[in-house]
């Protein structure tokens, strides 16, 4: 366990050493900062602030998603071309200032809708965008490519950092100065995430851009999305994931309605369910990282699966707050397979193009939440918020059985 240890501190400290990562550390953390004030509260805004039904606000939240895959897609397609992704950071962060700033003073629904399809679609794109700029600095620096697994994951570690005091504080926000308040503290992060890239990424961007763009963003022949996305492993990775993130979306909208309306807590108590999962997602991070340079990481991939499957049927039962606080260790440890391995699995699926296979990744969670939508609106409507954890339950099944059946196929294929 020491050496495990040892080993860890080690390879922690090299990734500190590449040029130009410690800047993107900080974009990462605040980048992350901004999600978590944003989405544990997405479904209270929506319903108890806007005032839209279950129904609506699922109509809302599918033509937002649909917008996003394709803006997203696009300029993931395009991160992978000739622009910088430096350039691609600030109109992401410039456009999500601007959408979360209209989010505190606008309540009209359709003006909302075009805001969050159009403006928080190409904002979207952010955190795709800091994945991929990471991968591509490990590929130049001299570190082994075998342990990109483990590097990409300490990256995201940061990220889950950023959420272990960030959902509590922005509920703290929320209760103090509503949302108005709350959406303004976010557009201000996005501001000084702006300025951060401006002066702390300026050095190493000019210096590595134009080596970056020659060894990895100019392929000699565009390939186009479908030859790729239409391989037959890749689909069926994509539907898989898709699942997954389908049923951790529409648990992340419900929980805040499920821990109020059936678990009868309070608003401070919703920030606490949220800030749990990070913490622990630190360590199974790291430990998840080691086993992927060790292990196939299609095994971990289907172990994550089956800890989502064991999460939602236990939220199901659960009948006290405290119960999801134990439950949500679970949660951790499902996201630190399906949001942290799961990146690097797909990068190397195409490894030539990193912007658009994190794109492809990411998008996953964008379709997916197009799917949680709709069902969280049916289903919270129709059955209650308990149930909703019950049909996440049956998502995790259904994407873990289809890569298990996926890698049947493969298994005769190599016969």
């Amino acid at each position: 366990m020491s050496s495990l240890l040892m080993g860890i501190r080690s390879k922690w400290s090299n990734l500190f050493k590449v040029e130009g990562f410690p800047s993107l550390i900080f974009i990462n953390i605040l980048i992350g900062t901004s999600f978590s004030f944003v989405l544990p509260f997405t479904s209270l805004f929506g319903i108890d602030e806007v005032g839209m039904t279950n129904l609506s606000f699922g109509v809302f939240m599918t033509i937002s998603s649909i917008a996003n895959v394709i803006v997203s897609t696009y300029i993931g397609k395009i991160s992978d071309g000739n622009l910088s992704r430096r350039s691609l950071l600030i109109i992401c962060s410039l456009a999500a200032a601007i959408g979360y700033a209209t989010y505190a003073f606008v309540r009209d629904y359709y003006i909302l809708l075009i805001v969050s399809s159009l403006v928080l679609g190409v904002a979207s794109s952010s955190l795709a965008q800091i994945f991929a700029y990471a991968r591509e600095l490990l590929t130049r620096s001299n570190l082994p490519e075998k342990d990109a697994p483990l590097y990409m994951n300490v990256f995201r570690t940061f990220f889950a950092l950023s959420w272990t005091i960030g959902p509590a504080l922005g509920s703290f926000i929320l209760i103090k100065l509503g949302f108005q308040g709350l959406y303004l503290f976010v557009a201000a992060i996005y501001i000084i995430t702006i300025v951060s890239i401006l002066f702390f990424m300026k050095n190493s961007d000019d210096t590595q851009e134009e080596s970056l763009q020659t060894q990895s963003k100019a392929p000699s022949a565009p390939v186009p999305l479908s030859t790729i996305i239409f391989q037959p492993h890749i689909l069926s990775n994509l539907v898989a994931f898709t699942f997954i993130k389908a049923a951790t979306t529409i648990g992340s909208m419900n929980m805040s309605q499920f821990m109020i309306k059936e678990l009868h807590s309070g608003k401070e108590q919703i920030g606490i369910v949220f800030s749990i999962p990070p913490i622990f997602e630190i360590p199974f991070m790291l430990l998840t990282g080691v086993l992927a340079t060790r292990i196939d990481n299609r095994i971990l991939i289907r172990l994550g699966m089956v800890s989502a499957i064991l999460y939602f049927t236990l939220l199901y039962v659960a009948s006290h707050p405290w119960e999801v606080y134990l439950i949500q260790i679970l949660s951790a440890a499902t996201i630190s397979i399906t949001s942290g391995v799961a990146i690097t699995y797909f990068q190397n699926f195409i490894p030539d193009m990193p912007g658009t296979a994190t794109s492809l990744y990411m998008n996953t969670t964008t379709i997916g939440s197009m799917v949680a939508f709709l069902v969280f609106g049916f289903t919270a409507e129709l059955y209650g918020y308990r149930f909703v954890n019950l049909v996440c339950a049956v998502l995790a099944v259904a994407s873990l059985l289809l890569l298990l059946a996926v890698r049947k196929r493969e298994v005769r294929g190599m016969a």
